[in-house]
């Protein structure tokens, strides 16, 4: 399952989980909001959610309810 990177981060943009993935699954341009984790590439290892400055990365089963919105959000990121 991958992780999925939440409200928090809008803003932030901290590269902190791009730093200390393993894979470089963790993708944004200057003109995201936000980072976004390609789910195809994502090896579920979680080193981008303990590294989080903002507590915005979730496990997809995990997300907040709040933040549900997220999930579509990340995945229509990769659809383009």
């Amino acid at each position: 399952m991958p992780y999925i990177i939440c409200e928090p981060c809008i803003g932030v943009k901290d590269h902190s989980c791009v730093d200390v993935c393993p894979v470089d699954c963790i993708h944004s341009t200057d003109a995201d909001d936000q980072y976004f984790i390609n789910p195809d590439e994502c090896i579920d290892c979680g080193a981008c959610e303990s590294a989080c400055p903002v507590n915005a990365i979730y496990p997809e089963d995990a997300v907040p309810d709040n933040w549900q919105t997220f999930i579509e959000k990340n995945a229509a990121y990769y659809q383009k």
